[in-house]
């Protein structure tokens, strides 16, 4: 066997290996006899059959694939002795050549090496952490939300279109054939040009404006075009919120509105100061990744960097697009977009590799409260009912049990580098009204209605 080396950096080399004939026959003999223990021959037992009679009754391709795949592990083995090599993954394997007659096999293999971490200093990091306020504006802005999402939808014709109405808008571009294109949408929530000759519209009134698409318009041959268009309001329609009073808090398994407002203020608060933690975390950890000198395995960053796009073509495979679509909205060619999730692949593996490397200088642990409570984290975020926590955790525990270790991992580690950490205190900053700006994600239901754990968790807090 030839073996040729070739170091690509501190964690991650590249051999060429070339077999020798003996190899190479002597993987067809393995293969043989363990198909020979499972291929019944008339008038033998398993495993005595003539080689000869064993290779007639398997397909000529199942064979030839099995002995390279053992040609290939054996060879490998070896190889990676050889070189004193130990492997951290599974090392990505390139065939050159592989034949019977005459007995040849030729492979490239990259080879993945533990991470090589040079830790920068952790002590006294700095960041910003947004002050947590929440106004009566806020509470009522959630709460209006949240009666939306139990409104009915109610058609429109005594009054011009407002500002959240639903409308089916039928736009022609002068010129064209045809009857137009139909477009769904919510009035304030389109661009500019065509919300401002919406707004007032009654049903099937029509306009004629001059329309400036955005370039990330949904009709590809109007991104970026101004065009004069006929306007008509198809349909119109509001959503008419339930009242609120206490009737709507109990549907929420709340006692009153009062106890809403609470709840909805108590959650955007813990909303916000996640979110605020996420943003010290991410700066911390940005800091000690430019203070750090880290190497990772091309392989490890390659294989996320691949399932990540695998992931994202599937998505839009199920919204009926495709990745060229996708970039082109976001300003993008397909080349720049993959090398952007190669660079954030490798920026995320050589975070993780930073953050085992001070779990293991800091001497942390993972206890089993640890892991609960992660597995409870996850389960919720997968909207598990109580009564169903027993069945998740036997199909999916074990299929998940590495998230929650590197979940925890992360958790420990960031914990104790905020501490370790210099934090300022600012104010969120201020939008164009000049109002602060906290940005939150939606509150469901789910997250304020007084669930059987939320009332255990009520009582906890009262003795």
């Amino acid at each position: 066997m030839q073996i040729s080396r070739d170091d690509l950096n501190p964690c991650t080399v590249v051999l060429e290996v070339v077999c020798s004939a003996k190899q190479v026959e002597t993987a067809f003999k393995r293969v043989l006899k363990e198909y020979g223990k499972r291929v019944r021959i008339p008038g033998f037992r398993a495993g005595q059959a003539p080689s000869a009679m064993i290779e007639k009754a398997v397909p000529l391709g199942d064979l030839e694939g099995a002995a390279m795949e053992e040609a290939i592990r054996a060879s490998l083995r070896k190889a990676l002795t050889d070189e004193s090599l130990n492997a951290v993954a599974q090392p990505a394997v390139d065939l050159k050549k592989f034949t019977r007659e005459p007995p040849e096999c030729e492979y490239t293999a990259k080879v993945p090496l533990a991470p090589q971490v040079e830790l920068g200093e952790y002590e006294g990091l700095q960041a910003e952490k947004y002050r947590i306020e929440v106004t009566e504006a806020d509470i009522e802005r959630q709460i209006d939300e949240l009666r939306s999402r139990s409104g009915q939808r109610k058609e429109v014709a005594d009054r011009g279109l407002q500002a959240g109405d639903n409308a089916l808008v039928n736009i022609k571009i002068e010129g064209d054939e045809g009857d137009g294109r139909n477009f769904v949408v919510v009035a304030g929530q389109t661009f500019e040009g065509l919300d401002t000759a919406l707004m007032g519209m009654q049903l099937d009134d029509i306009k004629s404006v001059d329309l400036t698409f955005p370039e990330a318009f949904e009709e590809q041959d109007l991104a970026g075009q101004t065009e004069k268009c006929t306007v008509t309001l198809r349909s119109l329609s509001a959503i008419e919120l339930p009242a609120l009073d206490d009737d709507f808090a109990k549907s929420l398994s709340l006692e009153d509105v009062s106890e809403l407002r609470a709840r909805v203020e108590t959650r955007i608060r813990e909303v916000r100061q996640q979110l605020s933690e996420e943003m010290v975390h991410e700066r911390i950890i940005e800091q000690l990744h430019a203070a750090s000198t880290v190497h990772v395995a091309d392989n490890l960053w390659e294989a996320v960097a691949e399932r990540r796009l695998s992931n994202i073509k599937e998505q839009l495979k199920e919204k009926g697009t495709d990745l060229g679509a996708y970039v082109q909205q976001n300003g993008m060619t397909e080349e720049q977009f993959v090398k952007a999730q190669r660079q954030e692949a490798k920026t995320h593996v050589e975070r993780a590799a930073i953050i085992d490397s001070v779990f293991k200088q800091e001497g942390l642990a993972i206890t089993n409260e640890d892991t609960n409570a992660q597995f409870l984290k996850i389960a919720y975020e997968n909207n598990v009912l109580p009564e169903k926590m027993t069945e998740f955790a036997k199909e999916f525990g074990p299929q998940i049990q590495d998230e929650i270790v590197n979940r925890t991992m992360y958790a420990k580690v960031l914990g104790l580098l905020t501490e370790k950490a210099k934090i300022t205190e600012v104010d969120p900053p201020v939008g164009p009204t000049g109002d602060q700006v906290q940005s939150d994600t939606a509150i469901e239901a789910r997250d304020i209605e007084r669930s059987p754990a939320r009332q255990e968790n009520d009582l906890e807090s009262k003795k």
